[in-house]
């Protein structure tokens, strides 16, 4: 039902009305035959949608998607230099190191100079730095992760299961 903002059909039993705002669910359920009849619960679910669009105001979320890749601790960005007037497409992984926040940046390269297997290979490098920060983390010994040897990141691939097991099994 993408035709009516906010409602969906989730089973052919009733309507479905789910809105988030600043992290906070707004939902309700309209059955077919509570209302009596399909129309009628969908317009009791729009007027119930309508309402509550009303109490906690019409504003928009904060778009995720733009920044997020999906993956904790791993995010993709386009950052502008406006001196240069070009883009530069990043993949930052954020962790942290004795309580402080760090950021690790894989510089992609200027937007439209990127491919598709740069980008692929900084996205695959930065989910396997973040991964073995966490697993660092888990197993007790967080001061033997290494962030340092991501240095030659361009030119080496971190990721797959022979430089990522040798590496981890050498240092526990």
């Amino acid at each position: 039902m993408s035709k009516y903002k906010h409602i969906t059909e989730p089973d052919p039993g009733g309507f479905q009305v789910r809105i988030v705002r600043d992290r906070k669910e707004h939902s309700r359920y309209f059955s077919h035959n509570l209302w009596g009849s399909k129309a009628k619960a969908l317009q009791g679910a729009i007027n119930w949608r309508d309402q509550v669009m009303v109490l906690i105001g019409d504003k928009k979320p904060t778009p995720v998607g733009k920044k997020s890749t999906g993956i904790i601790g791993v995010s993709r960005t386009v950052q502008h230099d406006r001196r240069r007037n070009s883009d530069t497409l990043v993949y930052s992984c954020h962790w942290l190191k004795n309580g402080k926040r760090q950021t690790k940046t894989f510089r992609v390269g200027l937007l439209e100079n990127v491919t598709a297997d740069d980008e692929f290979h900084a996205f695959r490098t930065a989910v396997q730095f973040r991964k073995e920060y966490e697993f660092f983390q888990d197993v007790g010994k967080g001061n033997l992760f290494a962030p340092e040897r991501y240095k030659p990141w361009k030119n080496q691939i971190f990721y797959g299961l022979n430089s990522c097991v040798n590496h981890m099994a050498l240092n526990i």
